[in-house]
């Protein structure tokens, strides 16, 4: 492989590992395993992108509230990103 994995890609392979171990190898002795990882961590990071901008603005979260108060800035943009990272999880890591 030329790119590592990133996390997600890393948490599909964990994932097949245990939990899927017949797809895991089939994947891994077709040479499709790397492939079909880098595509799960390349849609997951897209995904991220997509949908933090939309929480951000249903909860209020401006540039204007990170210069007022940054630690309520910080801990809204943690439980966004956790919400994102959540949905995530279960339509493509867990899928």
């Amino acid at each position: 492989p030329e790119k590592p994995l990133g996390k997600y890609g890393r948490m599909r392979k964990a994932y097949l590992k245990e939990h899927r171990p017949i797809l895991y190898n089939q994947l891994l002795m077709s040479e499709k395993l790397y492939p079909h990882l880098l595509e799960i961590d390349e849609t997951a990071n897209r995904r991220l992108e997509q949908m933090m901008p939309t929480l951000m603005q249903s909860a209020g979260v401006t540039e204007a509230l990170k210069a007022s108060d940054p630690m309520k800035w910080l801990g809204l943009m943690n439980s966004l990103k956790a919400q994102a990272e959540e949905a995530i999880l279960t339509e493509l890591i867990y899928a």
